[in-house]
């Protein structure tokens, strides 16, 4: 076996031992006589090793060249152009190709973009080589040499509409169809060029997951007139990725239509007990108690907002702070909510608090009603329901910055106890001051109890407080 036959067989790029020969025998040619075949062989397979990739993920701006094999997805029109200080009309053909990784566009130029049109299906596999450069919906490659490979095989679904699941980075062309979970607002920012953009977010479900949605320009008025609970289809959007997450983002081609669908979307959920810190979770569960609005300044002398809730599910509760226009989402005591994508945080009193910022979605559920005649809802159903009926009022006065929910804190119903059950009777009740004022509020972990009385306590503060339950208030005779 000759020298170069021992290097072609250590080489990992997909190129056949004729072709690798006479690349060999052009980098001898090239090199001038300064290289023999085997050093030219070594140059040549190190060139080989650079361009192939793995798959389209790979597929990055900047590379000089990439090969790689992709099935194509789809085959758009061949759109022609004028060319600066030319007779000669361009041609190019833009062609959707992805595999299990991820996809892209692939620009079929000229005689090329004729062959794109005439020969390719969707389905086909091919060979790519060409050099990819960042285009308008993400990673685009203009093509140089491209084969059919009729062996080769890739699992990549090809559909007219997709489901959140199927989506993947580069995808373009997108229809899905979606619940509407969570909607935002219309911000502005100026471009580059001077000109102002708009944007604007909505949140989509599936019954197999859901996506953040990126609404630009002329579409983005369409997150503040839809509302959530209602089904639309988004029409020729394509997938981005931020901060490592995939979104689908909506431009002047595409749309958001409201359609006469029904879409399933069942949010999945951490337990509350089984949170910890800086874990991003999903939490679904009743709204136990929701503070009012607090306004603050940040340190860019802008105004910001939050607000604090306690959610509560069968594990147990936690302190949920809304920033934002999440903090204007219109929920309250009672209502059944799934909070996606919050932050699990270090927060007051060492206890955990979850934090539900730009990224996160706010989704009042529908109530699950019980089975008439004796028969039993499902056990999720059964599981949110049970804290419906006492959920209680809004809370505490205490102060909140932003990136932590800060004290802030339940009235009135209890989580484990009735105090109605009490009443008249004497008792004894040692919390922390989640509210000073008239009533004061404590709170021991599991229940929180109305103390009427004139002592001079301050939040955070534990106490015991001792008298008569009347009218669902403990009337303090002692508080030490």
């Amino acid at each position: 076996m000759s020298d170069i036959e021992d290097i072609y067989d250590d080489l990992e790029a997909d190129v056949s031992l004729d072709a690798f020969r006479e690349a060999v025998a052009e980098k001898v040619e090239q090199m001038g006589g300064l290289a023999d075949e085997e050093t030219a062989a070594m140059l040549v397979a190190h060139e080989l090793g650079e361009t192939e990739v793995n798959g389209v993920a790979d597929v990055e701006p900047g590379m000089e060249e990439a090969k790689f094999l992709a099935k194509v997805v789809s085959i758009g029109e061949v759109r022609t152009f004028e060319r600066e200080g030319e007779d000669a009309e361009g041609r190019v053909v833009n062609v959707e190709v992805a595999d299990e990784t991820g996809a892209l566009r692939a620009a079929f130029w000229d005689e090329h973009a004729a062959a794109a049109v005439e020969e390719l299906e969707v389905g086909q596999v091919l060979r790519i080589a060409g050099r990819p450069k960042e285009g308008f919906t993400g990673v685009e490659v203009s093509v140089n040499d491209v084969e059919i490979d009729e062996d080769a095989e890739i699992d990549v679904q090809i559909t007219d509409t997709h489901t959140v699941e199927s989506l993947s980075l580069g995808l373009s062309n997108v229809n899905l169809v979606g619940l509407v979970l969570d909607t935002g607002t219309v911000r502005t920012f100026d471009r580059d060029d001077g000109s102002e953009g708009r944007v604007a977010n909505l949140t989509l479900g599936d019954s197999t997951g859901r996506i953040r949605v990126t609404l630009w320009d002329e579409q983005a008025d369409r997150a503040e007139e839809l509302s959530s609970g209602v089904t639309v289809e988004v029409v020729d959007g394509y997938v981005r990725e931020r901060d490592g997450a995939l979104e689908l983002h909506v431009g002047s081609r595409g749309a958001v239509e409201e359609v006469d669908e029904s879409v399933e979307y069942v949010p999945e959920s951490t337990p509350i007990e089984s949170v910890e810190i800086d874990q991003i979770v999903d939490l679904t569960g009743v709204v136990r108690s929701a503070d009012p609005i607090r306004t603050f300044d940040r340190d860019d002398g802008s105004e910001g907002q939050v607000r604090n809730i306690r959610l509560q599910d069968a594990t147990g509760d936690i302190r949920v702070a809304l920033w934002g226009e999440k903090a204007d989402v219109d929920v309250g005591p009672g209502d059944e909510v799934a909070l996606a994508d919050v932050e699990i945080q270090d927060g007051w009193q060492d206890d955990l608090e979850a934090s539900a910022g730009w990224r996160s979605t706010i989704t009042v559920l529908d109530a699950s009603p019980t089975g008439s005649g004796g028969a039993e809802a499902d056990d999720d159903a059964v599981g949110l329901s049970a804290f419906a009926d006492g959920a209680a009022g809004s809370g505490d006065e205490g102060a909140s910055d932003e990136g932590s929910a800060a004290a802030g804190g339940d009235t009135g119903a209890s989580t484990s106890a009735d105090p109605a059950d009490d009443e008249g009777e004497e008792l004894e009740f040692t919390g922390v001051v989640v509210q000073a004022g008239d009533p004061v509020v404590l709170d021991d972990g599991e229940t929180t109890m109305s103390v009427e009385t004139s002592a001079d306590v301050g939040l955070g503060e534990e106490v015991t407080a001792r008298g008569v339950v009347r009218d669902g208030r403990l009337v303090a005779n002692d508080v030490f």
